[in-house]
């Protein structure tokens, strides 16, 4: 999505006292031009967003249309023009806000258009064959989701849990962790992966995902990727990517916390608790312990997190073949 601000738009909010005041060298080209009133400049600023929504709703309608076409190149035409769509919102907090607007639209709903159609449970499509005399319409047949298709969707749905909670809600509305887990094995490497940094996205502050999670053994689902030699080592360097983030970033370190007693949050510390529990019967107690110390460690800025999160992946990794091999 590629939007080009009216000149008029422009020349007009230039003209005004907070724009113009704001740069000293322009000084005497704004005392030419009449300042304008705020009930002006708050128009034309409603004008504006009022385009910048209508190029937005055009855009995801168009997307969504070729989204639930019946034949997979259409499908991965629109799951590529909304991933191209929500890269460039992340660029403006405006455009953001007004995204998060429309997925109060029902028809103009990401998540639901990916798990009624490309993230589908497969189903046997069959050919009907009709008689002469008959008046039923001929049965569609939908080609089943490739795994590039796959991989597509899922990088859309998990830009579209980091850039609006409400589309955590809805896929959690439908299932979403549960229909996830069983994509693994399935598919292939670029599919696996995607899957990894989708279901990151999806619990991302959302209990309740965070909660599908453990009652569908996700730990132990990703804890197997990262054991499993046989596995591609980006796969298991992605898995074990994940488990670091879930511990020190998605669930709350709680196993070192006595403060939580009662109520809900006693809830949630056991269940913090049993998933830990997991990850220390699962990977033995010098990787859990590995984990939890890099839970532990103070927060740092965005990329010192991402440049040590590799690092650390393929410690984790070489630990696990050093004591499994």
């Amino acid at each position: 999505m590629y939007l080009k601000k009216p000149p008029w738009g422009e020349d007009l909010l230039s003209s005004s006292p907070s724009t113009s005041s704001s740069s000293s060298s322009s000084t005497s080209a704004s005392s030419s031009s009449p300042s304008l009133p705020p009930s002006v400049v708050d128009l034309v600023k409603s004008l504006n967003k009022e385009r910048v929504y209508r190029e937005l709703t055009l855009t995801l309608g168009t997307a969504l249309r070729n989204a639930t076409a019946e034949f997979s190149f259409l499908r991965v035409k629109g799951l590529s023009t909304l991933l191209k769509f929500l890269s460039s919102l992340s660029e403006s907090n405006h455009t953001i806000e007004l995204f998060q607007e429309t997925q109060t639209v029902k028809n103009l709903q990401v998540v639901p258009i990916l798990f009624e159609h490309s993230l589908a449970p497969s189903q046997s499509c069959s050919i009907q064959t009709l008689d002469h005399n008959s008046h039923d319409e001929p049965a569609k047949v939908t080609s089943p989701p490739t795994e590039n298709e796959v991989a597509l969707s899922l990088r859309v749905l998990e830009g579209c849990c980091l850039l609006d909670k409400g589309c955590r809600i809805l896929a959690h509305q439908h299932m979403a962790v549960k229909v996830l887990i069983e994509l693994p094995s399935a598919g292939g490497v670029i599919q696996q992966i995607a899957f990894l940094d989708a279901l990151i996205a999806l619990m991302l502050d959302s209990y309740e995902n965070q909660k599908d999670f453990e009652h569908c053994h996700g730990v132990r689902k990703i804890a197997e990727l990262v054991k499993t030699r046989s596995v591609d080592e980006k796969v298991r360097l992605k898995s074990a990517e994940f488990l670091l983030l879930l511990v020190g970033n998605v669930l709350p370190s709680t196993k070192f916390t006595s403060s939580i007693e009662y109520g809900e949050q006693r809830e949630e510390a056991l269940r913090m608790e049993s998933l830990q529990d997991d990850i220390l019967e699962l990977l033995g107690e010098e990787i859990a312990s590995l984990l939890w110390a890099v839970g532990q460690v103070g927060s740092f800025d965005l990329e010192q997190k991402h440049s040590s999160l590799y690092f650390q992946a393929q410690q984790l990794v070489d630990t696990l073949d050093s004591k499994f091999w």
